[in-house]
């Protein structure tokens, strides 16, 4: 297998971890020093990526992932992805756009990239509608986030949400 199939491998076994809610499937494709971002945690560095798919695969459940297209070369790769899940009782349907550098058959960088507005819009109804295209609402989900991974690092948050959240 070339190192272009072996990345695209890595590929589909991290969404199939993410649809089968294995959060440590998914730490095991990233290289220990790997960089993670996306819109709504930022960027995420010395092991909080790996620690930020623990969390929410512990958190959530019934997460449906499609991936659509997915490619790599010796070096990089790209896909599109879909997530379908329930946020605070709100169906949402992310569609997100990922970018991969690989080192060492693993990913070292990962950016994740989609419509924060859209987001917001489906998993926090009116209220997201409204902050939807204010930098305010980067700022709050930020914020929520960055608490949120520091308490499930620090051990602090539980791993099951309430019924109703994720």
């Amino acid at each position: 297998m070339s190192s272009a199939q072996e990345h695209v491998a890595v590929i589909d076994r991290l969404y199939a971890a993410l649809a089968a809610g294995d959060g440590e499937a998914m730490a095991a494709c990233y290289t220990p020093d790997a960089v993670f971002e996306d819109p709504a945690f930022g960027e995420l560095r010395d092991g909080a990526a790996q620690d930020m798919w623990r969390m929410l695969t512990a958190r959530a459940s019934g997460v449906e992932v499609e991936v659509p297209e997915r490619d790599a070369d010796e070096q990089t790769g790209h896909a599109r992805w879909i997530a379908r899940y329930d946020f605070q009782g709100r169906p949402v349907v992310n569609e997100i756009r990922a970018r991969y550098v690989f080192r060492d058959g693993l990913i070292a960088d990962h950016r994740d990239s989609f419509d924060l507005h859209a987001w917001a819009a489906q998993a926090m109804g009116p209220l997201g509608k409204v902050l939807g295209h204010s930098p305010v609402l980067r700022l709050l989900v930020r914020r929520r986030t960055a608490g949120q991974l520091a308490a499930f690092r620090q051990g602090r948050m539980p791993l099951r949400a309430p019924a109703g959240r994720a």
